[in-house]
């Protein structure tokens, strides 16, 4: 559907049989660098998604408190990516993931040390605590889909970006297994010391994450020669404009699409999501050490889930693997609410995370396949951004409910919203496979 900027994959003689090869060989080094340092992130996310909402309600925050700051941080992610999304197609994806790294340790090391709330709350929005990513760079993501995108091939996206959402979910599953941690430390320690020790793990994995991206070569920019479409190399110079204002025509009526799909996506993730373990606490009277195992399982289930997303995809298209397994998601955000004890309710909540979260590699290939290769910071920052804006209202609502004592409500509208995704996604996306785009 358009022309795009060679990459670090050209066709060469043997290359019909690179099927036979794993898709990790046939990646770009810079590409498994990227996949290693999201799953090192990974481990504190998961740490901080199962224990930060409880640790603030351990220093006496009310619902409305907590989600107030759930809430800002998604709103100061999404700002950073609306405007470093399209300046590193032009700028360069690696200098900003490094500064994002040094940004998460400092904020991590500030919340190991101090619990004030005018030290922990800047902290906290800067950092995004609380709110998960699966392991990706917070408002950096999108940075971080186009990279990888440049080194893998378009037939190996959807896989590709799967194992990177796998590994993410894994890592997020082994640290909310250690975010159950508090429990057994505030035998040893003051409570709230108990909480801030999970901090290091963070703090830790962007440290991690920043030396392994410090090697990693960056891909093209707009600026940069090479990443002019090979299409339009040798074309005169008036048909190379021509071409490139229809092309961005075709592309920017799909990206108005996926606005619109994602807005509906992001207020039903919110309004669920990032309060999940303070909800089991509410609902169910059940503290972390019950809470981390159950969260870990429904990241363990989520990474499960990517797989089973991937080979859907490979078999019967992107869009038909989404909306298949999203269905069935649905159906287990409505049970949720509805179960009577905290075991029942945790195991369909994972089952929504099989269904859910494990389709998110097979999106992020699609998204970064909507344009060529020129615009793909753009195509990936209105993913994320079209989201994560929705998706800040959620906590913030979700919070007030929580604190009238309106348990069902939030995942009632969540499907709602959720359910209108579905059928538009359908709807705009059906005709477009990540494996047909161009480079």
């Amino acid at each position: 559907m358009q022309t795009a900027a060679p990459e670090a994959f050209t066709q060469r003689p043997g290359d019909a049989f690179n099927h036979k090869r794993s898709a990790w060989a046939q990646i770009s080094p810079a590409a498994r660098r990227i996949i290693l340092a999201r799953t090192a992130r990974s481990i504190g996310q998961g740490a901080l998604v199962a224990a930060f909402t409880l640790y603030l309600h351990t220093l006496n925050w009310n619902a409305p408190q907590i989600g107030a700051v759930l809430s800002g941080g998604l709103f100061i992610g999404a700002a950073l990516t609306l405007w470093i999304g399209p300046l590193s197609d032009r700028l360069g994806r690696r200098q900003f993931l490094l500064g994002y790294e040094l940004v998460l340790v400092v904020c991590a090391a500030v919340a190991l040390l101090a619990a004030t709330p005018w030290l922990l709350v800047p902290a906290a929005l800067l950092g995004g605590f609380g709110r998960g990513a699966n392991g990706a760079a917070g408002p950096f993501g999108p940075l971080e889909q186009s990279w990888l995108a440049h080194g893998t091939p378009p037939a190996l996206r959807s896989q590709i970006f799967s194992l990177n959402s796998t590994l993410g979910m894994l890592g997020m599953a082994l640290g909310a297994v250690l975010g159950a941690a508090p429990h057994w430390l505030s035998a040893l320690m003051p409570t709230d010391w108990a909480y801030r020790s999970l901090f290091i793990l963070p703090l830790l994995g962007s440290a991690i994450g920043f030396f392994l991206l410090l090697k990693a070569e960056d891909a093209p920019t707009a600026a940069n020669p090479e990443a002019r479409p090979l299409a339009l190399a040798t074309v005169p110079e008036d048909q190379d404009q021509a071409d490139r204002q229809a092309r961005h025509l075709r592309e920017n009526a799909l990206l108005w699409r996926l606005g619109l799909v994602n807005a509906l996506n992001g207020l039903g993730i919110g309004m669920v999501a990032p309060l999940m373990a303070y909800w089991y606490l509410v609902r169910y009277g059940h503290g972390p050490a019950s809470i981390g195992p159950a969260m870990a399982v429904s990241f363990v289930f989520a990474a499960f889930g990517a797989q089973i997303a991937s080979r859907l995809a490979q078999r019967f298209g992107a869009v038909r693997a989404v909306v298949g397994m999203r269905t069935m998601g649905l159906i287990m955000l409505v049970l949720t609410p509805l179960s009577p004890v905290f075991s029942i309710a945790a195991g369909f909540y994972a089952l929504r995370a099989t269904a859910n979260q494990g389709t998110m590699g097979v999106r992020q290939a699609l998204t970064v396949s909507l344009t060529g290769a020129d615009r793909r910071g753009l195509a990936a920052t209105v993913n994320n951004v079209s989201i994560q804006i929705p998706r800040a209202i959620g906590p913030l609502i979700a919070g007030v409910m929580l604190h009238l004592g309106w348990l069902i409500a939030p995942f009632f509208v969540a499907a709602t919203f959720q359910a209108a995704y579905l059928v538009l996604y359908q709807r705009f996306f059906k005709n477009i496979e990540p494996r047909d785009a161009a480079p």
